[in-house]
């Protein structure tokens, strides 16, 4: 049953994954009449945002695009940051949509940051406490082991709990990406439709963890309990 959650979802991923990078390819060569830069549509949308302490830097990497809280940085990978087209302005103006969230304390975004920490832990140590916890329940008859194991499941739990909280905060940042585009006129019509796409699809990468994520939990939970 793991093999056939870890296959099934794996392949879903590199599905979405590969639709993604299809759709950011594609709309990577449909410019913009602007001509304005994703650095400069970040700018651009920052300043009309109200917001002035953050920061936009280039990055390596491909679709390594994020906003950092912490250090209040729109960091835009290089495609991004230099290029002139729909796919540069529909990401660019999503991690603004992020800095727009914190600036206003977006409860979503807020929740998601104060688990941040404790996911960490969770993400890094779950499995292992879990298998601990299996492995004292098979050789010992002691209750020990089955208090290992939910400790485990508990800190597992978390991880999934953050993946769904991560759902709104991004579609919401998409939202707030595609609404700022088409009321400043930078994409409409046929080119808002494309940022729209780009961004469903990003969307749904987060839709495929979240949900790979509860099934994991789900298995671990009867494995537990059979035993």
């Amino acid at each position: 049953m793991y093999w056939i959650i870890f296959l099934g979802f794996l392949i879903l991923s590199v599905v979405v994954q590969q639709k993604l990078t299809n759709r950011v390819e594609k709309y990577s060569k449909e410019f913009l009449p602007s001509g304005l830069t994703g650095r400069e549509i970040a700018e651009k949308m920052l300043r009309e945002n109200g917001i002035s302490d953050v920061k936009v830097t280039c990055i390596n990497g491909v679709l390594t695009d994020h906003y950092n809280p912490l250090n209040k940085t729109l960091n835009l990978s290089k495609g991004v940051y230099e290029g002139s087209n729909v796919a540069a302005a529909a990401v660019a103006a999503h991690e603004c949509g992020h800095a727009v969230q914190h600036s206003e304390a977006y409860h979503w975004l807020m929740l998601r940051s104060a688990m941040v920490p404790v996911v960490n832990i969770g993400g890094r140590f779950s499995t292992w406490v879990i298998l601990a916890g299996l492995l004292l329940m098979s050789f010992s008859e002691s209750a020990w082991g089955y208090h290992v194991a939910i400790i485990g499941i508990a800190l597992f739990a978390l991880t999934t709990i953050f993946a769904f909280v991560t759902l709104p905060v991004e579609y919401d940042a998409s939202n707030r990406a595609l609404a700022w585009l088409e009321s400043s006129n930078i994409a409409i019509g046929v080119s808002h439709d494309h940022a729209k796409d780009a961004l469903r699809w990003a969307a749904r990468t987060y839709v495929v963890a979240a949900l790979a994520s509860l099934a994991y939990l789900l298995y671990y939970i009867s494995l537990v309990n059979r035993r």
